[in-house]
């Protein structure tokens, strides 16, 4: 049975989800555990993904990359792993699992505006019929948040807010950086990306791993919970997103943000670590409903094929 373009690039993503979605509990305990800061995670992902890449890259074929792609990838490292990492390491140090894992949701309805403005693609009915629906879901459960205080975590509101900022940081990475997904390796993008991201995050969380008390306690479990992080939510996720770049939609990419709920609710709650509300389940029915008419909504490329020639 032969597998066409787009079914790889969805199971891509589904393997990609699968792993983000785990990784949200599991540095959920780190952090309320005090065991590792949000800074000192960003600077740990960045630093060994750029390590990771650059290590591989020796053993592949060189590519040289064009000065004007270059800046690209210079913005793109920038969005989508340095600020988008850390505004959402930042939230989810401050708000719940599950808050923060439905709010990824408008991924797809910030990718749909950025690729409108960048790329041209039409705003149909259904898209901005999305963006409302999915837009009231996320303003409800920011609003909501301030009504739910946290277990000591500081601003449920404020690491609501970062963790929507990550999405749209993230989003914006997916538009600009899908060109150079068809024009360079998957390996060649990332070891520059994540190689300025952690030249620049740097002198910030130095320190902060520096004196992170994960490093000065002998427990095993918690340095196999980071290597998942490491290895699994940073070097294999980033590894694959541009190959389903290449495959899919940025708008399609986003979409399936909708496992993230699923599979870091489900496990968060399992192990005690948060609860779902009525109000979580309300937003994500709004957050669901607009990704959903977003991603049935028609592309520039289905309405340029639908234009039938008048004949004369």
């Amino acid at each position: 049975m032969t597998i066409s373009q787009k079914q790889q690039g969805h199971l891509i993503m589904l393997v990609v989800m699968t792993i983000f979605g785990l990784n949200i509990p599991i540095n959920k305990y780190l952090y309320t555990s005090g065991l590792l800061t949000p800074m000192a995670m960003t600077l740990l992902r960045m630093g060994f993904a750029s390590i990771a890449f650059w290590l591989i890259s020796l053993m592949m074929p060189k590519e040289k990359v064009e000065k004007k792609d270059m800046l690209i990838l210079l913005i793109g490292g920038l969005c989508g792993m340095l600020i988008n990492q850390s505004l959402f390491a930042y939230g989810l140090g401050q708000t719940s699992s599950v808050d923060a894992s439905i709010i990824t949701t408008s991924g797809p309805l910030f990718a749909m505006i950025l690729a409108a403005i960048i790329l041209k693609e039409p705003i149909t009915a259904k898209k901005a019929g999305g963006v409302l629906v999915g837009g009231a879901g996320a303003i409800f459960l920011v609003y909501s948040s301030t009504q739910v205080s946290t277990t000591g975590q500081g601003s449920a509101l404020a690491g609501d807010i970062a963790v929507l900022s990550a999405q749209l940081f993230y989003s914006f990475y997916l538009v600009i950086t899908r060109p150079l997904s068809t024009k360079y390796s998957p390996i060649t993008m990332m070891k520059w990306m994540f190689l300025f991201s952690a030249l620049i995050d740097l002198p910030i969380g130095y320190k902060y791993v520096m004196d992170a008390p994960l490093f000065y306690q002998p427990d095993i479990m918690p340095y196999l919970l980071l290597s998942f992080t490491l290895v699994g939510a940073t070097f294999i996720t980033y590894l694959l997103i541009p190959l389903a770049q290449r495959r899919i939609r940025p708008t399609t990419i986003s979409m399936y943000n909708n496992m993230q709920p699923l599979i870091a609710s489900a496990v968060a709650i399992y192990m005690g670590m948060d609860r779902f509300t009525i109000e979580k389940l309300i937003a994500a029915i709004l957050i669901f409903g607009g990704v959903y008419l977003v991603t049935v909504s028609k592309s520039r490329a289905d309405l340029e094929e639908e234009v039938v020639p008048v004949k004369k």
